[in-house]
């Protein structure tokens, strides 16, 4: 176990570097406009903009560039200065994480929750009425864009504008170390909205995993030593057939942590994927070049600890 986490460890640094790599093509050969115009102004005299090219490096050759800027990342952490308020990057990031990890986990807890009891009830009892409109409702929810979704959460059930002041409308967070309380109500109804289609996605995906699950010969002979369905279904039904979910759920936690952004900007939620969405208004490209990478390093952490955790859910696989 401990040398197949290290080989991860270690491929996971090489998908970083590549990550780097194509980040840094992406925002400094491609784009059309340049960071030393960005970062002038307007009006700035030819004379200030190569000054500024100067200061950034930008006149040296393309190599020397990804060099500097890999060596920062690497072994300082450096993500780079934003073009517009000349504050770093990782500071930013630092300052915006707490909010996104706030709306990630609750979001997590609420359609794990949901999934679960609806996968699990709507495979037990397939093709039942209950399971058909668990699973007709699940897909309306999967087929609603977020944006929309939350727009709509919002015109019925906010605060302010809605038609039924249930919830806090948008741009109302606060820190959970500010005031717990309106953190929970400023953040319940964007978890709702973020949850509902994750959970009718796992709920489905549960549901068939279960079903062929059930059919196994494992399962045949656990029944025919007498135990309770209960056992069978919740011991070693649902123990395999959640192997897939955990694949999914590893990847979906990686990329929210790298920013909901779609979630963010409509509740107005001050976390990275409204700064990230704020940036690429801009031409920011240091604050998406960081954000890219910030969720990189998620997915593969997430890629990591999820892998492991096949070894404690099915005793069938082995790492050496």
């Amino acid at each position: 176990m401990t040398r197949y986490i290290i080989r991860r460890l270690l491929w996971g640094l090489i998908l970083l570097v590549a990550v780097i790599a194509i980040t840094f093509v992406l925002f400094n050969v491609l784009p059309s406009a340049d960071p030393a115009v960005l970062r002038a102004g307007r009006n700035s005299s030819p004379k200030i903009i190569a000054e500024i090219r100067a200061n950034l490096g930008l006149n040296k050759p393309l190599y020397t560039q990804f060099w500097v800027y890999l060596k920062g990342i690497l072994f300082h952490f450096n993500l780079g200065y934003s073009y517009y308020s000349d504050e770093s990057v990782l500071s930013l990031i630092v300052n915006r994480l707490p909010a996104t990890i706030s709306l990630t986990v609750g979001a997590v807890v609420i359609w794990l929750s949901v999934a679960l009891v609806v996968g699990i009830i709507s495979a037990v009892r397939s093709r039942s009425v209950l399971d058909r409109a668990a699973m007709g409702t699940a897909l309306i929810f999967v087929s609603a864009p977020v944006y929309w979704l939350g727009l709509i959460a919002l015109f019925w059930f906010a605060s302010d504008i809605g038609k039924f002041h249930i919830f806090l409308g948008a741009n109302t967070y606060v820190g959970l170390t500010y005031d717990p309380w309106r953190w929970f109500q400023s953040l319940l109804l964007p978890w709702l909205v973020l949850a509902a289609s994750f959970a009718a996605i796992y709920a489905r995906l549960l549901r068939g995993s279960l079903i062929e699950v059930m059919g196994e010969d494992y399962i045949r002979t656990a029944r025919a030593k007498g135990l309770t369905e209960r056992r069978v279904i919740l011991r070693h039904g649902v123990r395999s057939a959640v192997t897939p979910v955990v694949t999914v759920l590893g990847l979906d936690i990686g990329i929210l942590l790298g920013g909901a952004v779609l979630t963010e900007s409509v509740f107005e939620i001050p976390g990275i994927g409204l700064l990230n969405y704020n940036a690429i208004v801009r031409s920011d490209f240091p604050i998406v070049q960081g954000t890219v990478l910030l969720a990189a390093m998620f997915i593969v952490v997430a890629n990591i600890i999820v892998d492991i955790a096949y070894a404690f859910l099915d005793p069938r696989v082995r790492y050496t």
